[in-house]
């Protein structure tokens, strides 16, 4: 697992199979970012079994077949969609594209899961709605920063037990090291990456929504900037935003662009969820200065000060979740409204945002 692009970064767990071997089977296409390695690291972990690869790059392909030697390439789409055993379709297209093959995956009646973000316009939020009633087809996003960080999905289970009370507030930080040279072309045009906040900040916004229990919330204020990289003026190299929930929860996130070389990790990401009984901090990828190892999670309430490592002690269980969801048509991983609307309000922070010169 690199561990110094975020781009790259792809978790891996030990096998908890949910189903027996070929009785949920899925392919991948559409190979522009690399979670797609986490997506089906955690699918196949749950015991599904990955039976086609397809883009039309056959570098992407090349070094996705020497991770999953057992897959076999497909020679179009086409071949992957007009398989009645492919049950699901999980893809990293580019961002401004990953609706438009989103409702094409639905269309041939298989579940879609895509890589954040899912969205870069409100209309694609309607049309990606509207093909999912009519269809009955999962339009599904990895959310990674929650679904596969151990130390977040504790911190969920804690909430539900009330350990912290009631959470009103959720603040996170989601910086990155960009490594511009490494970075397709995609990246630095806005049209295409849908901007920072649509990007890195759906993470953020996700969180804010599942940690703090709402359905919905208003984007009260949000900027984007380019800081420090003129030679990318499409770039935004930071983003933050203020939301307040629809059961009065608050969130402020900020993203960004500038984490430095001597991070031993591609960012320091955090969340600190403040409860009225109590608040938990997440160190997810690194305690710096003190370990390398992520996972950490630090709950202060009513009976004392904790802290707890987590790594390899969790588990992600959203994928298993996610296959019987798709199996039983339930919603345990993750309900389709909550999905589309974490998109949505990403959409909105970025569309409203004030541009700093």
């Amino acid at each position: 697992m690199d561990r110094s692009n975020g781009m790259n970064y792809a978790p891996s767990g030990k096998p908890k199979p949910v189903v027996k071997p070929g009785e949920f089977v899925f392919g991948a296409m559409s190979l522009d970012h690399g979670h797609i390695y986490g997506m089906c690291n955690g699918l196949v972990e749950a015991g599904a079994v990955l039976k086609w690869v397809y883009d039309p790059d056959p570098a992407k392909v090349e070094a996705f077949c020497k991770e999953y030697p057992q897959v076999s390439v497909a020679s179009s789409a086409m071949e992957i969609l007009q398989d009645k055993e492919v049950q699901l379709v999980a893809a990293a297209a580019i961002p401004s594209l990953r609706c438009e093959l989103g409702l094409q995956v639905m269309s041939h009646g298989k579940d879609y899961f895509t890589d954040k973000t899912p969205f870069t316009s409100l209309e694609q939020v309607e049309a990606a709605r509207i093909k999912a009633a009519e269809t009955g087809r999962k339009y599904m996003v990895y959310y990674s920063e929650r679904l596969h960080v151990e130390s977040a999905i504790h911190a969920g289970h804690l909430i539900q037990d009330g350990a912290i009370g009631r959470v009103i507030q959720v603040m996170g930080t989601g910086p990155h090291r960009l490594d511009a040279g490494n970075r397709p072309d995609w990246f630095f045009k806005r049209a295409q990456y849908g901007g920072i906040l649509c990007d890195i900040g759906s993470h953020q916004i996700e969180q804010f929504l599942f940690f703090a229990g709402c359905k919905n919330a208003e984007v009260v204020s949000s900027k984007v900037a380019n800081y420090g990289h003129p030679g990318y003026p499409e770039l935004e190299d930071f983003g933050d935003a203020t939301l307040i929930g629809d059961n009065g929860a608050t969130n402020y996130f900020r993203v960004d662009w500038f984490t430095p070389n001597g991070l031993g990790t591609w960012g320091d990401g955090r969340t600190i969820i403040l409860g009225t009984e109590g608040y938990i901090e997440l160190r997810k990828y690194i305690d710096i200065a003190r370990s390398p190892q992520g996972d950490h999670l630090y709950l202060v309430n009513g009976i004392g000060e904790h802290h707890l490592e987590l790594s390899g002690k969790v588990g992600y269980p959203f994928f298993g979740e996610l296959i019987l969801d798709c199996l039983e048509r339930t919603e345990k991983a993750m309900t389709q409204e909550h999905a589309l609307k974490a998109g949505e309000l990403c959409v909105i922070a970025q569309q409203q945002a004030v541009r700093i010169p």
